[in-house]
């Protein structure tokens, strides 16, 4: 016999022996399945953010730089409308005092910002006062409402921060110190701010309260990636079980192969579990490629085979031929799929990875239960077909096909003209992440940072650790010069919202220590002098509201954080960049530092993917 005559006989004998102990190996495929498919349990779904990154990514190392520096940026955002339309009424007040207050309560909370208790400065003779912009505010007259306005719409630390600069729309900052022990912390804190949201409301009906910030964030990708999980995978899995059971008329064929299609998902993600991958939204989408391909493995056998069927073959005759048929393409199939898939390990994101291993693992395992369960299945399902006569008529795909074979020529240089057309335009792609409009303007975290954005403060942020000459090093005049000038160029700087900078805290105390004179409103002269400025402002904050989440403990760097409004990833590149460039340009070089933060990082990303993906799927063709 030749070797492909082998085969087939081989691959007869195979199918004749599966369908004869079908009963044996149907309840193997069951065991087998759930004892791999156990692993599921351990599947938990990531609600951290920065498993978008790998540890080696460079935006990601010099972000956690600055984190383990300062405080950390995983924050709550709670915006605050007054139905009146001004922040500054005693009703309003009220209510962002009580929420403030409350929010100190949150789990994990480690900082509250607001502009009631800003830390508002007043100089009475040598001696500082630190206090409370707002309290008791209910107590307050309209002349000390109206003070409480003019000095924070004239605070740069809190205009188009804290407070909008129309003074309509106010916010509360709560920073977070999540342990990172629990993958329920994120949801376990979010539903405790939504409660807290939802009191405060009803407690003060004249206020809105929505939510944004980080922890919101990583909330919604776990939160949609759930949701997509419990609605998006049955509706899939009825509807296309519909479909079979139309097209291939045959309920057993169609239940056969939505079986298939569930243990190999089983099986995939099993395998997840006792890998210890945990779940994202990228890989949370594994099971419908996992359910596509595993559908196509089943179909080629089924089609033949009710195929030969119609043509007067019993059942186990036709599923002979048609594994022989198809063994051979299914497993090509299936083998250069996976490998497809398994090529996104080049990825720099650890969850397309993830997706890559968890569907490729799911194809293989469709490979398997497609040639081993899903013939003994139809051995043992019903599978009732009315035999057909020949009618010597061509069918509409056969007579395609002889339309293809007769002009093959044509086709083939007129498909490579068209391909070699199209690929002209690949430069014109745009990379544009948007990590806020990921999501669809249903989920409430789109809806609500689209606001804050609109009416308040930006949601993209550029950070920069600025460093001294030495220990105490921020109170040299020429540093914190220097940081102002920084701070002025970032301001004219289109689609900028605020900068938070060290120099205005200096600046401010520098004009309370002279009388509250607005010509002192500048950086100290000398270094003693700021160093004494800074002392004494340090000693009177209270508890919780240090200067810790700007300065580090040795006084040798301060945080310098450039927030920006609506813009694409190329323009968050784009102000990152150009700032690391101001610094070469305009900095000593003890101040030269790399933009981070968590905008700046996704904004890489999907350049980043791209270049590693396509070395990947070109090595995968190869």
């Amino acid at each position: 016999m030749t070797p492909e005559q082998t085969e087939r006989y081989r691959t007869a004998r195979y199918t004749r022996w599966v369908i004869r102990w079908r009963y044996p190996i149907i309840l193997l495929s069951i065991v087998a399945t759930l004892a791999v498919g156990s692993g599921a349990r351990k599947l938990g779904f990531d609600t951290d953010y920065r498993a978008f990154f790998s540890k080696e990514n460079p935006q990601l190392i010099a972000f956690e730089a600055i984190q383990n520096i300062y405080t950390k940026n995983d924050n709550i955002m709670f915006i605050v409308t007054p139905s009146g339309g001004d922040v500054f009424t005693a009703e309003a007040l009220t209510a962002v005092e009580a929420l403030t207050e409350e929010a100190w309560k949150l789990p994990f909370a480690i900082r509250v910002d607001a502009v009631t208790n800003f830390q508002n400065t007043l100089a009475l003779d040598d001696d500082l006062f630190v206090a409370d912009l707002v309290e008791g505010a209910g107590d307050l007259s309209a002349a000390e409402l109206d003070a409480a306005r003019e000095i924070a719409l004239g605070e740069p630390l809190l205009v188009n921060r804290t407070v909008s600069d129309r003074a309509h729309v106010t916010g509360v900052n709560v920073t977070l110190q999540l342990p990172g022990k629990k993958l329920d912390e994120v949801p376990f804190v979010v539903g405790y701010a939504r409660e807290l949201s939802r009191r405060i409301t009803e407690q003060h009906p004249g206020i809105e309260i929505r939510l944004s910030g980080m922890t919101m964030l990583n909330n919604a990708f776990s939160e949609a990636g759930i949701r997509d999980m419990q609605t998006l995978i049955p509706v899939m899995y009825i509807g296309r079980f519909l479909v079979m059971l139309l097209l291939l008329r045959s309920l057993g064929g169609a239940l056969a192969t939505m079986i298939v299609v569930a243990f190999s998902t089983v099986v995939a993600l099993g395998l997840a579990g006792w890998a210890g991958i945990k779940l994202t939204p990228p890989s949370a989408t594994a099971p419908t490629m996992i359910m596509t391909l595993a559908i196509a493995d089943s179909i080629h056998i089924l089609v033949t085979m009710l195929y030969e069927m119609r043509r007067g073959l019993d059942k186990r005759d036709a599923l002979v031929e048609s594994m022989r048929i198809n063994m051979q393409p299914v497993f090509l199939t299936s083998l250069t799929t996976a490998i497809g898939f398994l090529s996104m390990n080049f990825s720099d994101a650890p969850p397309f990875r993830d997706l890559g291993n968890i569907t490729a693992m799911g194809v293989a395992a469709a490979f398997g239960f497609s040639v081993f369960l899903l013939p003994a299945l139809i051995a043992v399902l019903p599978m009732r077909v009315r035999a057909r006569e020949e009618s010597g008529k061509m069918s509409p795909v056969d007579r395609l096909g002889g339309f293809v074979v007769a002009r093959r020529r044509p086709l083939l240089w007129g498909s490579v003209a068209v391909v070699m057309l199209l690929a002209v335009f690949i430069p014109a792609n745009d990379l544009n992440d948007e990590f806020v409009k990921y999501f669809d303007e249903r989920i409430a975290f789109r809806v609500d940072s689209d606001y804050m954005m609109e009416n308040l403060t930006g949601v993209y942020q550029v950070e920069f650790n600025v460093t001294g000459e030495d220990a105490n090093g921020v109170a040299e005049p020429e540093y914190l010069e220097t940081l102002e000038r920084f701070a002025a160029w970032y301001r004219t700087q289109p689609n900028v919202v605020h900068v938070n900078t060290f120099s205005d805290v200096m600046k401010r105390l520098n004009k309370n220590l002279h009388g509250d004179d607005p010509a002192m409103y500048r950086v100290p002269d000398s270094r003693e002098l700021a160093a004494q400025y800074l002392l004494l402002y340090e000693l009177s904050l209270p508890f919780g509201l240090d200067l810790n989440n700007q300065v580090n403990l040795d006084k040798s760097a301060t945080r310098f954080i450039v927030t920006l409004g609506s813009v694409s990833s190329r323009e968050i590149r784009r102000a990152g960049s150009a700032g690391e460039e101001w610094l070469r340009s305009n900095a000593p070089e003890y101040m030269h530092a790399n933009a981070a933060g968590t905008a700046f990082m996704f904004a890489h990303i999907s350049e980043r993917n791209i270049r590693s993906m396509l070395t990947g799927t070109t090595i995968a063709l190869i």
